[in-house]
């Protein structure tokens, strides 16, 4: 989007002073707080928190909220965000600054990578006996990959993000993605991945799935994976998911059929033993989406334990209504007789 000449200079004074630039450079490499950007700037709360104030209200840069902590982030839309890349592009990342910037930069990140992984090694243990009980994440991913498409997906909202693992099986289909959670510790799981893989079009945030903290209309893709039979009210989560839908976009759920493996509410926390297909597309239904496929992967024959099997549906939003034609304007008529 071409901006006014005021515009451009405003920009440009903005990035152009020096902390401000290498701010620029760091979030471009994704989201961080005050504290990281302290800690590899050498530079006091005060004076980075201003800096960011500054670029914030340029529309450089965006801040959300996670419980204490704020994070921040490169603009990824918006009629600035053109330009900061364009900028960022021109830098030399050989330079002596930028390079000693990121070598603090990675520091931060290693450190988050191993507390991520101290959580996820004392967990480790009860997710590796919930996957044994039904089908390979393999056989997951390639049916969600079909039924998704080659289509590029232009934004993707992942609920109950868990590990970030929808936002790394998508990675090369949307151009903008966002995981919501509950659990700021399984957020710091999801954060370390998206690092470790270099993702930078995805973030995620903390959120309340029945009150998500994205604009209605927001999505074309949204997806919850092996979330609903925590849930109380799964409805709930659904009719807000499709809320953030735009028309004619799509929304997936991952979940269980129905079972019989009642020691999962007690030692896993499940709440719903499965969902019926009847059930889940009543619900589906009455959200207003119309469900276009349905799919179970069932474990293999040669299992010699009982498995659960693994739902997958798929349902669409209505398009957008065509705007009614306006009539043509009424002519009067004029008899000659009355000239």
């Amino acid at each position: 989007m071409p901006l006014s000449l005021d515009k451009v200079v405003d920009v440009l004074k903005t990035a152009g002073e020096p902390t401000r630039f290498r701010l620029l450079v760091l979030l471009s490499a994704g989201d961080l707080t005050v504290s990281d950007m302290t800690d590899i700037l050498g530079q006091s709360q005060p004076r980075i928190s201003r800096h960011l104030k500054l670029l914030s209200e340029e529309g450089l840069i965006e801040r959300y909220q996670e419980g204490a902590w704020a994070y921040f982030r490169l603009q990824q839309e918006g009629e600035t965000s053109g330009l900061a890349r364009m900028l960022l592009a021109s830098a030399d990342p050989a330079d002596p600054v930028l390079l000693r910037d990121d070598e603090r930069l990675q520091e931060v990140k290693r450190v988050r990578a191993e507390r991520a992984q101290a959580y996820f090694s004392r967990n480790a243990t009860e997710w590796d006996e919930l996957r044994r009980l039904h089908v390979s994440d393999e056989q997951v991913e390639a049916a969600l990959l079909g039924l998704v498409g080659d289509d590029m997906v232009d934004s993707l909202l992942d609920l109950g993000t868990g590990t970030g693992w929808i936002l790394q099986l998508f990675q090369s289909q949307y151009r903008r993605a966002v995981g919501i959670d509950a659990s700021r510790d399984m957020l710091s799981v999801a954060r370390a991945n998206l690092d470790r893989d270099s993702i930078l079009k995805a973030s995620v945030r903390h959120g309340d799935i029945f009150n998500l903290p994205v604009e209605a209309g927001d999505f074309d893709l949204v997806t919850i994976h092996q979330v609903l039979h925590f849930l109380e009210q799964p409805e709930r989560a659904i009719a807000e998911a499709v809320r953030v839908l735009r028309p004619d976009g799509r929304l997936i759920i991952v979940d269980l059929a129905p079972h019989g493996f009642d020691y999962l509410r007690e030692e896993h926390a499940h709440l719903r033993l499965g969902f019926s297909h009847q059930m889940m597309t009543d619900w589906l239904e009455k959200a207003g989406l119309k469900v276009e496929d349905v799919i179970d992967l069932k474990p293999g024959d040669k299992r010699n334990t009982p498995a659960l099997t693994v739902s997958i549906w798929l349902a669409r939003a209505a398009a957008q209504p065509a705007k009614a034609s306006q009539p043509a304007p009424h002519k009067l008529l004029v008899s000659e007789n009355a000239l």
